[in-house]
């Protein structure tokens, strides 16, 4: 009995990670077997603290899966309203290119028709651009060339403005556009948004030809009579002339057509009209008095005439080689800035028509800059 128990424990024992039920069964049936015994507890045991861990475990990780779910879902949640988003915007943008792709037929049609009705204001709006950019760039080329510069171009420059301003005021004479020009209104009986905006804009290119007109007669000057500096001055004083005469010239016309509410013959119509055209000339006034302090500005600049530095001696020259660092010719007039520097009067005076340091050490040498002393003409087109 024995041998057959022994062998049936150690069978047991063999088959143990086979079967644990049988092991214990097997196990209960031996009891002198001591060894077998503390050998089956202690593996039972065993057993049991790896099922618990084991069964520790899996809530572990089912929490932590939980957590990385909800976070993923989440996720998942926000997604769908970003891809919504995306998705309408880019479904407007496609129907906004939908609607213009099957209206761009009627567009070029209404374009056409406006340009039709509209092509001797286009064709004249487009000359007077080209022909103040010519002017323009021209005179500020001369103007640059200082002594240099061609009087021949000069002149012809002068005969094309004037002659470009007495050629659009014989051709539309029935209008009488250069009553603008004094204050007047022109003999236009009646007059539409459009109407104003011609008239309005033609007198300011007319005003822009004037101007550049006399800047080309003060480059016909000679150096002897006028020096170089002095132009500069005058060249400012003339725009800025220009550009607060501009801003003058169309308080008549908009004010007429401010008021023509009152052609309602209704007390609302009068009332509304007045209202405007007050209105229209407290912001003019507004306007005047932010104007005021600029030209304030340049008339103290044209009579004080400031002076960059002194005349240069010769030991002063000597030590910058005679050489003008702007020019690379010799002196002519050499100047002295306050941070000891020599160049050249007509050298300096031209660098700082637009800027304020020294043209070596960045010193601020001037408060001010004249930015209109090149001769410049502002590309500001003055519509109210």
């Amino acid at each position: 009995m024995q041998p057959n128990c022994a062998h049936h424990s150690i069978q047991g024992s063999a088959d143990d990670s086979s079967s644990s039920p049988r092991l214990s069964g097997e196990g209960s049936c031996l009891p002198s077997t001591g060894d077998v015994r503390i050998q089956l507890s202690s593996s039972a045991g065993e057993s049991r603290e790896n099922a618990t861990s084991w069964a520790s475990r899996p809530g572990s990780q089912s929490r932590s899966q939980g957590h990385t779910h909800g976070e993923a879902g989440g996720l998942e949640d926000a997604a769908p309203d970003l891809e919504e988003q995306g998705g309408s915007s880019l479904s407007e943008l496609r129907y906004l290119l939908q609607w213009l792709h099957k209206s761009l037929p009627y567009l070029l049609i209404l374009c056409v028709k406006l340009i039709m009705q509209h092509v001797t204001g286009i064709s004249l709006g487009i000359g007077l651009l080209t022909t103040y950019a010519y002017a323009n760039k021209s005179i500020v080329n001369q103007v640059f060339l200082r002594e240099r510069c061609s009087k021949l171009q000069c002149t012809w420059l002068l005969l094309y403005l004037s002659g470009s301003s007495l050629l659009l005021y014989y051709t539309f004479h029935s209008q009488s556009l250069y009553h603008s020009l004094i204050f007047l209104s022109p003999t236009v009986d009646f007059m539409n948004f459009w109407e104003v905006l011609w008239i309005v804009g033609v007198t300011d290119f007319i005003l822009k030809f004037l101007f550049m007109g006399l800047k080309c007669f003060i480059l016909l000057v000679p150096s002897f009579i006028m020096s170089f500096k002095s132009k500069g001055y005058w060249y400012m004083l003339l725009e800025e002339l220009c550009q607060y005469y501009r801003m003058f010239v169309p308080i008549p016309v908009w004010f007429r057509y401010l008021i023509a509410y009152g052609e309602l013959d209704t007390a609302l119509g009068w009332t509304l009209g007045i209202l405007l055209g007050l209105l229209y000339l407290i912001l003019k006034l507004l306007s005047f008095f932010g104007q005021w302090r600029n030209f304030r500005q340049v008339l103290r600049i044209f009579f004080t005439r400031p002076h960059y530095g002194v005349p240069a001696s010769k030991r002063q020259c000597s030590e910058s080689d005679d050489i003008c660092p702007i020019c690379q010719a010799e002196f002519q007039k050499p100047i002295l800035l306050i941070c000891q520097h020599t160049f050249c009067e007509e050298c300096i005076s031209l660098w700082f028509n637009r800027e304020k340091t020294c043209p070596l050490c960045r010193t601020v040498i001037s408060d001010h800059v004249n930015k209109w002393k090149d001769g410049a003409t502002s590309m500001h087109l003055q519509i109210f």
